[in-house]
């Protein structure tokens, strides 16, 4: 399984990165509904902190970023809308405790080591970006003293446009 596809279900959500239960089932090839009753049965392995229901405001910003051409349904017909569970990576963790099969914990890896990679890349994006600011910081103080410099350097009761003015040298055309 290719963490590319992985990395694009992931969502920030709460400040945590996140799978939707209908991206789970579909990474784990089992239906969304057998999923959850999975988990319900085992309620006792997924706090709150490992899994959680999104708003409704929560999945339609989700939903509309996924590419949905869904109109936003009135407030009456939201109450009967499916809000999709979110599963944090301690979740997604737990689950192969609960779903056994060889596909799950082929998937269950994969999911993990996608995780994996989005920490990495956080911290290494961190990193360059902190080094960045370093570098703008020591060069801009060098970069004004040079402007500094060469405007001291500079004639001053020039104007600004006086080399317009100059004599010309060189070939003349006929």
């Amino acid at each position: 399984m290719e963490l590319q596809i992985i990395q694009q279900k992931i969502h920030e959500i709460r400040g945590v990165r996140v799978l939707l239960d209908v991206d789970l089932a579909e990474l784990y090839g089992v239906e969304t509904k057998v999923l959850n009753q999975t988990v319900k049965r085992n309620h006792e392995r997924f706090p709150d902190d490992f899994m959680f229901q999104l708003t409704t405001e929560e999945w339609f910003s989700i939903r509309d970023g996924r590419g949905s051409q869904f109109v936003t349904p009135s407030k009456k017909f939201r109450s009967k809308i499916y809000l999709p569970y979110c599963f944090t990576e301690q979740g997604v963790a737990m689950l192969s405790g609960v779903l056994r099969s060889p596909k799950a914990v082929y998937t269950n890896i994969a999911i993990m080591r996608a995780f994996v990679a989005l920490r990495n890349y956080a911290r290494t994006y961190a990193e360059l970006s902190q080094k960045i600011a370093e570098l703008e910081a020591k060069y801009d103080l060098e970069i004004a003293d040079i402007h500094e410099a060469l405007t001291q350097l500079a004639p001053q009761d020039e104007e600004p446009n006086a080399w317009q003015n100059r004599p010309r040298i060189g070939f003349k055309n006929g």
